[in-house]
């Protein structure tokens, strides 16, 4: 395994970090994870040398805590940074930090987190972090020993307000979303060498951006992979290309099998930065505009959106909606959607509260997407 320094530290943090957004359910239940397979797999990732393990509040319903909590037994703890983060927008008053914050604590059972990020800032939830003194609160527990970095992960809109946020605090570390095909998305390149520049360091979340980049290609991108030199899977071009970059530290990885997380694992066990060719960059870049070009609605599955209060499937129908457009409206597609997705959680259940765009990380038109994939599939 790769490591690499955490600014202003000793610490050695490895390059892949595993995510427990996206661990292996049952019979399709978010909140149903296969604990027997899922501590498998993280244990399995400590033994081949990761020390970073990422969960939060609201993975699986709250049992990725508890999940990671039984992983990290049996002399597990002490081999790993465990990072989570407080989701703000939970809090209906500023008491009610430390009461998410106690409850994390005994969901993971442990004393302390190594890494404490305030989760998912856009330009919503900075107004309630400001208005709650967020920071402060984690300062506090911090200087309990209760919490050892300070950070933040980012999904507001612009490199603009990401500078705002990341210059209003003394933050230790942040965590953003980047992949080839984002670069100019949310905090983007932008973003990524402004935190360099500030000394702080950078986690990258959604490398794969939802595993998008490397299911049921498009031939036309596919044709892009077959003109490089070097051969690749998507997979190894997707996870190179933010190893590439000098600034990133960690790269977070939502595994959902034990295939992918020893593919991970081998991939980024010899990543170097600066190693990818002008060449190679150059195809990257072809395949991101292509796919960009394709996309219509660019969801990563993070699952911000759900439950729907109408019991709305939201993630799924998004991507049969995108799938429409980027397999040319195969009419397997709308047989797929009726057959896999319960006349219960259809789109046109949507009723328009519009709740789930107030979530989404992305800010999808949401209710649009709902209103179009009804018309599209339903009828």
């Amino acid at each position: 395994m790769k490591y690499r320094k955490f600014t202003g530290t000793d610490y050695e943090m490895s390059v892949f970090g595993i995510g427990t957004m996206r661990l292996p359910v049952i019979n399709g239940d978010m909140a149903k994870i296969d604990e027997e397979q899922s501590i498998r797999m993280i244990r399995k990732g400590i033994d081949m040398g990761v020390n970073y393990v990422d969960t939060a509040y609201m993975y699986h319903e709250g049992n990725s805590e508890k999940l990671v909590g039984k992983a990290l037994k049996d002399g597990y703890r002490e081999k790993v940074f465990l990072a989570d983060k407080i989701p703000v927008w939970s809090a209906k008053t500023p008491e009610d930090q430390q009461v998410l914050f106690d409850t994390q604590l005994e969901r993971c059972d442990v004393d302390y987190f190594d890494l404490y990020l305030i989760h998912n800032i856009d330009e919503f939830i900075w107004k309630r972090v400001l208005k709650y003194n967020t920071y402060d609160f984690v300062k506090k527990m911090q200087k309990e020993g209760k919490v050892g970095k300070i950070g933040f992960s980012f999904h507001g809109k612009t490199p603009e307000f990401f500078k705002e946020v990341i210059d209003h605090y003394n933050w230790d570390f942040c965590q953003i979303q980047l992949n080839y095909m984002d670069i100019e998305e949310q905090a983007g390149v932008k973003g990524l060498e402004y935190a360099a520049s500030r000394g702080v360091p950078v986690v990258v979340m959604e490398p794969l951006k939802g595993g998008m980049l490397t299911d049921s290609l498009p031939e036309s991108v596919k044709e892009y992979w077959d003109q490089a030199k070097v051969k690749r899977t998507p997979a190894e071009w997707a996870l190179n290309w933010v190893a590439d970059r000098p600034e990133v530290m960690t790269i977070l990885s939502g595994v959902s099998s034990y295939e992918q997380l020893e593919d991970n694992i081998r991939i980024l066990s010899d990543a170097e930065p600066n190693t990818l060719s002008n060449e190679e960059h150059e195809i990257i870049r072809k395949v991101g505009e292509k796919y960009n070009e394709l996309l219509l609605y660019p969801c990563t599955d993070c699952k911000y959106c759900m439950p729907c209060p109408h019991k709305v499937s939201i993630p799924d129908v998004i991507s049969y909606r995108n799938d429409w457009d980027m397999f040319n409206h195969n009419p397997k597609i709308k047989d797929d959607y009726n057959m896999m997705i319960e006349k219960i959680r259809h789109a046109s259940n949507c009723e328009e509260c519009g709740e789930c765009e107030e979530k989404c990380p992305q800010h999808l038109p949401i209710m649009k997407i709902m209103k179009e994939s009804a018309e599209i599939f339903e009828k």
